[in-house]
């Protein structure tokens, strides 16, 4: 029963109707709890409100059952794990962090429901939409290849932020004690102004303060264009050897093999099964889709996968 549950709270399971209806009960729980958070806002909603907080209440009771129903079969998750490591690896990982801030009753901690989407969005393939999914494992592909660059131009913008709210802090606080009251006070200007077009509640009056906000808005527009372009860049070398891969697979012979549950390779991240076993795997096929695997997708029971002779 427990790994029938589990098969039916994945996400996705194209050939599974079971699944496939608690994925969309799920995406419509999630869109009703969102829609509630919203309206509450507004002011000709203070009616509604008694009905408004019976509805979220509803739904939060729905998403501590799914909570504590996946850290029950996270088991099979993780199946090269023990039960409790498994359970951990589920707490911290990032779908087990948003299940437990949706259930968490804090304001602040509201927002988070929205991240919800990005693990059920898997289903849109179910509509034909997005049946091909490895577009996201392009993104997460991309990101990680060029984290060392991304990380660089973080830190360089932090150095630009902090130099330019001392700098400003210098020019304006004689002039502007209440605005510019200590070093910190800056931050917010340097912020809106490195990383936007500067919101406008906090301004500089001086010649100097204003020389240097002009410096400032010219390095705040390299200092976003960079990682722009780092990413895009990266995006096209991805989809570059996506395309070299295809033209290779073509040109070289290919076998497939079906994993299942006695498999040494379930549980198993792409990268250590390629190193281990000297494989080059290209694709994958899971649930009729076809993955271009990244080096940390996990391979699950009834993967099919394709490498290179």
């Amino acid at each position: 029963m427990k790994k029938r549950i589990f098969d039916i709270i994945q996400i996705g399971e194209k050939d599974d109707s079971a699944s496939r209806i608690f994925d969309l009960f799920i995406v419509c729980v999630i869109l009703v709890h969102i829609a509630v958070l919203f309206i509450a806002t507004f002011d000709a909603a203070a009616a509604y409100m008694d009905g408004l907080h019976t509805i979220k209440m509803v739904t939060i009771i729905i998403f501590v059952v799914e909570y504590v129903l996946r850290i029950w079969t996270a088991e099979y998750l993780y199946p090269n794990k023990t039960k409790a490591r498994a359970v951990l690896r589920f707490i911290f990982s990032f779908d087990g962090i948003v299940d437990l801030c949706t259930i968490l009753q804090f304001p602040f901690l509201y927002g988070f429901i929205a991240f919800r989407l990005l693990r059920v969005v898997r289903i849109f393939r179910l509509f034909r939409i997005n049946e091909y999914y490895d577009s996201f494992n392009v993104i997460t592909a991309v990101l990680y290849e060029k984290k060392n660059q991304i990380i660089s131009c973080i830190f360089i913008i932090l150095v630009l932020m902090t130099a330019s709210s001392l700098c400003m802090y210098t020019a304006e606080h004689e002039v502007q004690p209440e605005v510019f009251s200590n070093a910190f006070s800056g931050i917010w200007w340097s912020i809106s102004t490195i990383l936007t077009v500067g919101y406008g509640d906090i301004y500089p009056v001086t010649v100097m303060g204003r020389l240097m906000a002009i410096v400032i808005s010219f390095l705040g527009v390299g200092a976003v264009a960079i990682p722009t372009g780092i990413i895009s860049a990266g995006f096209v070398e991805q989809y570059t050897h996506m395309q070299q891969e295809h033209i290779h697979r073509n040109a070289l012979g290919t076998v497939s093999i079906t994993v299942d549950s006695a498999s040494p390779f379930v549980g198993q991240s792409v990268r250590d099964v390629e190193n281990k076993y000297e494989m080059d795997i290209i694709a994958m096929v899971r649930n009729s889709a076809v993955i271009v695997p990244a080096d940390g997708s996990k391979i699950m029971v009834g993967d099919i996968l394709i490498y290179q002779v």
